[in-house]
């Protein structure tokens, strides 16, 4: 198949393009851009006129909910939710059930996934087993099996010396260990930020304590050991000031926050709202300013949906017993887009956070459209309304604090190596 994607506006953070340019695909390839190569003729041409062409997005954090959880998810649901949302590769944590800690798992979902030929699938897998935080897994055969890093998804270890030497491995193989960074026992009652919010509502906070103390614990043990560390879902400004900190001694350590986290803060929990309970909780409105400007200027390296498709079931009960997560692979875009104006920023900075920097992060090549790399792409229209509304999204996960809110930043099309997997109407036509 070759396809010509043309009168396209291309931003491409990673090799510095901003302009109006057409795109040539051919073998799932990028093959040329500006002028057609020589005997090149389209099998399909894609009109990108009015619309933007950027390299298809890189979600950190999505959960699929598979294996074991399909009453809340499928693989299918959730991969046609993340290419609705032009996203074409994802990094999924290893808190399924089973547990992603035996490499016979992780085959098995990078086999489901390759078969339903959609986005590229990237799991972690588990740091323990079964995230229990008492043995530790076989990383090298769980690399070998298709993980990327390894991840004790929201679970804490509370032995420092399990993840010590859980690092400790790491650090000898190359890999990079993921945490979130939370006290288990600072936070294993409290269901929101701790703060005149929970106090008036009488819910059990969650202090900024339970974050910091945490991080200032892992970036300890990676300057002891020399791991990778990537620190996941900051919450707060203290927290921000350790990294900054670790990073001025030398320390190897990247950060995301999750997009909800740059819109939404404790006052938006209102009068109980379940649909924001997550984890880390929604912190104080200075919090959420803190994460903005820091993500602007690159202090945060990348942006995630941190996607948890939940239940009904879960999420219509007291806010004290809801169960956190919210839906975010068809939102990443237009709330990504949606801080960028906000915070008047450049497109080409804004789509950085989720294209090529979250690659960097993961430390795959891509994110990207140079001449001879996968052709993931993703089209869209940034003044394009999209409502966000039950009805309309893709995921079996319909939970979300955004329902009922118009957005900007509407996806036309999306190609995952070189091939159309989700397209809005009149948007090509066949060559002729």
């Amino acid at each position: 198949m070759k396809i010509h994607i043309k009168g396209g506006h291309l931003i491409d953070p990673a090799q510095d393009i901003d302009a109006p340019t057409d795109l040539y695909i051919a073998a799932g390839k990028v093959v040329a851009l500006g002028d057609a190569p020589d005997g090149f003729h389209a099998n399909r041409v894609l009109d990108a006129t009015g619309r933007i062409v950027a390299p298809g997005l890189i979600d950190l954090c999505a959960r699929l909910r598979e294996p074991g959880l399909e009453y809340r998810a499928t693989l299918e649901s959730e991969m046609a939710a993340a290419v609705a949302g032009g996203i074409t590769s994802l990094a999924c944590p290893p808190d399924t059930d089973p547990v992603l800690d035996e490499p016979g798992l992780v085959e098995m979902l990078k086999h489901r996934a390759r078969m339903l030929n959609l986005a590229h699938v990237y799991p972690h897998g588990a740091l323990t087993m079964g995230l229990k935080g008492q043995r530790l897994t076989e990383m090298g055969e769980l690399f070998d099996a298709g993980c990327i890093a390894f991840s004790q998804a929201n679970v804490p270890v509370a032995d420092t010396q399990v993840l010590f030497r859980a690092m400790q491995y790491a650090a000898t193989f190359g890999y990079t260990v993921w945490l979130q960074p939370t006290d288990l026992h600072l936070s294993s009652d409290g269901v929101a930020h701790e703060g005149e919010v929970a106090a008036r509502l009488g819910l059990t906070g969650i202090p900024i304590l339970a974050e910091t103390l945490a991080i200032g614990q892992m970036l300890q043990l990676a300057r002891a050991t020399g791991c990778r560390l990537h620190l996941a879902r900051i919450s707060s400004r203290a927290g921000l000031m350790l990294i900054d900190q670790a990073r001025l001694d030398g320390l190897k350590v990247s950060c995301d926050v999750a997009i909800h986290s740059l819109h939404l803060c404790d006052v938006d929990i209102g009068y109980f709202d379940p649909q924001c309970r997550t984890i880390p909780p929604l912190r104080a409105q200075f919090d959420r300013e803190a994460l903005r400007a820091a993500l602007a200027d690159g202090r945060i390296d990348a942006l995630c949906s941190d996607h948890t498709p939940v239940d009904d079931d879960a999420k219509q009960v007291p806010f004290a017993e809801a169960e956190p997560g919210t839906t975010g692979l068809e939102l990443l875009l237009p709330l990504t887009l949606s801080w960028a104006r906000e915070m008047q920023l450049p497109l080409r900075l804004a789509l950085a956070r989720i294209t090529s920097d979250a690659a960097r992060v993961l430390g795959l090549d891509a994110g990207h459209l140079r001449i001879g790399s996968a052709a993931d792409v993703c089209i869209f229209d940034p003044d394009a309304p999209v409502m966000i509304s039950r009805a309309t999204l893709r995921s079996q996960g319909r939970n979300t604090p955004f329902i009922g809110r118009e957005l900007l930043g509407k996806v036309c099309a999306t190609l995952v190596s070189g091939q159309v997997v989700y397209e809005t109407p009149a948007n090509d036509k066949a060559a002729r």
